[in-house]
């Protein structure tokens, strides 16, 4: 039994939680019912046991509890991105900020799992297997089929709408078509009358709802759309689309780009070329990351919650661990941040 130290310094047997239960006045189970979270115990008894706890000093055994109530306190947030891409985006570091920043006040640690596919289904198995009570999954494509078979066997948060939305999803996702729209009707009211866009990735919620929002903040004021090329989210995949919608040889006097890193890559591409933001060419990214002000120009864009979408995500899947019916859809809003490149 692990010992502790009494106030006279000599080491004192540490308290069961059957003395805290004798100390409260509770049952056993009462006592085990509060150290597990649970809504079933009365103001008084639970007043009364956290005041024996504290009064015996007494440290729960995580190992017995785990066997006991069959949790492993570790959730899974599952990445289906290269490691380049993860450590390459200040998205993926706000969204990790926010997740621990909520799990740092509970049992549960946090396991990262960065897997494009799950070759020899090695992700897939370990998750099955009860290593994790939970899974939290950010930026998933219409290819990571591997993502089904988790959700088969652990309760299952997606961070972003997933891609084949089903009932019984649940999910934390950004307005991303009011925030496509945003950054679109900000470049016509700077003059803009010839947009373009750099979109993200067709395979990825997110790439095509900031689609939608600048389509129909174009049709909303009249205008013919300009040409659209897609990106990667990466910095290397903005220059590279930034290329491609130059030698498309269409004029453009404004450009919205679904990211922020991608937005970054394009501006090298762009002076090379002779146009100068925004002298020649308004730019206009998404996220409002670090990239955002590294830019030069600092980069207009549109905010995205990162760190906030981490905490709700983690919200709502502790309270599905407890048993507990969260709001399946959480939409977070976005929010316009003017700088100097439009």
């Amino acid at each position: 039994m692990t010992d502790r130290t009494a106030a006279d310094g000599t080491r004192a047997a540490q308290a069961t939680i059957e003395q805290v239960a004798a100390r409260a006045g509770v049952s056993r189970s009462t006592v085990s019912r509060v150290l597990g979270g649970g809504s079933r115990v009365s103001p008084a008894a639970l007043d009364a046991v956290h005041e024996a706890i504290e009064e015996l000093s007494y440290v729960p055994n995580r190992a017995a509890r785990s066997l006991a109530t069959k949790q492993t306190h570790a959730i899974a947030l599952v990445v289906p991105e290269d490691t380049t891409r993860f450590f390459g985006d200040p998205f993926f570091a706000a969204i990790v900020s926010g997740i621990n920043a909520r799990l740092s006040t509970t049992d549960h640690v946090l396991n990262l799992f960065i897997a494009s596919d799950d070759v020899g289904d090695k992700t897939t198995r370990y998750l099955r297997a009860g290593n994790v009570d939970g899974a939290i999954v950010v930026s998933h494509h219409t290819s990571d089929s591997y993502i089904d078979r988790i959700a088969e066997a652990v309760p299952l948060v997606f961070g972003g709408r997933p891609v084949v939305s089903r009932s019984d999803d649940y999910y934390i996702d950004v307005d991303n078509v009011a925030g496509g729209r945003g950054a679109t009707t900000h470049l016509i009211s700077r003059g803009a009358r010839r947009i373009a866009m750099i979109a993200g990735p067709r395979d990825m919620p997110a790439g095509i709802d900031r689609l939608e929002g600048f389509r129909s903040a174009i049709a909303a004021a009249g205008l013919e759309p300009g040409p659209v090329v897609e990106g990667d989210f990466t910095l290397a995949g903005g220059g590279d689309a930034a290329r491609r919608l130059l030698a498309l040889g269409e004029d453009f006097d404004a450009l919205f780009v679904a990211s922020d890193l991608m937005a970054r890559g394009t501006i090298g591409v762009f002076r090379e070329a002779g146009l100068r933001v925004p002298d020649d060419l308004k730019l206009i990214g998404f996220d409002d990351s670090p990239m955002a002000t590294s830019a030069t120009p600092h980069l207009t864009t549109v905010r995205q919650p990162s760190h906030l979408q981490g905490v709700t995500m983690t919200d709502v899947l502790l309270a599905r661990l407890r048993g507990e019916d969260p709001p399946r859809v959480t939409t977070l809003p976005t929010e316009l941040v003017v700088r100097d490149s439009t």
